[in-house]
């Protein structure tokens, strides 16, 4: 049951993301399914949770306690970030080695810092938007160093600002 759940919602998350890029026309089916069953691949193959925008908007605004990471490299971090997120940076592609998979001189003492101690908290990375793999990158490295309540938004900081939402930039 939770594999079909998961499956549609990143079905209708993928839909979104066609009809924002292709200009309120959704891209061809065939592109939906290669997207949705990319994201599908990658949650399973890591582990994690997703998660949507709007859900960290209502996370933030009622003041969980949780772990917000921004798995872009510093230069994209700078253009657009949510407020209170951490910058760790992560390459797309993953290697599963850390000096191949991380940005900006991170190393993994750095990101355990970040991510803290406590193993069951929650703990939420994003990036670009759906095709990039920073984050399932971001957080399949959470997975591997034990942390268990790990979720992923796959829409990252383009689906944060198509919904409107406020974000910080360090551009002036």
């Amino acid at each position: 049951m939770k594999k079909v759940t998961v499956a549609s919602a990143i079905l209708a998350i993928s839909m979104f993301y066609g009809s924002a890029q292709a200009g309120n026309s959704l891209l061809k089916e065939t592109d939906t399914e290669t997207l949705a069953l990319k994201i599908v691949g990658e949650v399973s193959e890591g582990g994690y949770n997703l998660i949507s925008v709007a859900e960290i908007k209502s996370m933030l605004a009622a003041k969980e306690d949780f772990v917000l990471i921004d798995a872009h490299p510093k230069v994209e971090y700078d253009l657009a970030y949510i407020d209170g997120a951490i910058n760790i940076g992560f390459k797309s592609k993953r290697v599963g080695k850390w000096g191949l998979d991380a940005e900006d001189g991170h190393t993994q003492a750095d990101y355990k810092a970040a991510l803290g101690s406590d193993l069951n908290k929650k703990i939420v990375i994003y990036c670009g938007f759906v095709k990039c793999g920073r984050s399932h990158n971001a957080a399949m490295w959470a997975r591997n160093l034990g942390y268990k309540n790990v979720y992923r938004a796959p829409g990252g900081i383009s689906a944060w600002m198509d919904s409107g939402f406020p974000y910080k930039t360090k551009i002036k």
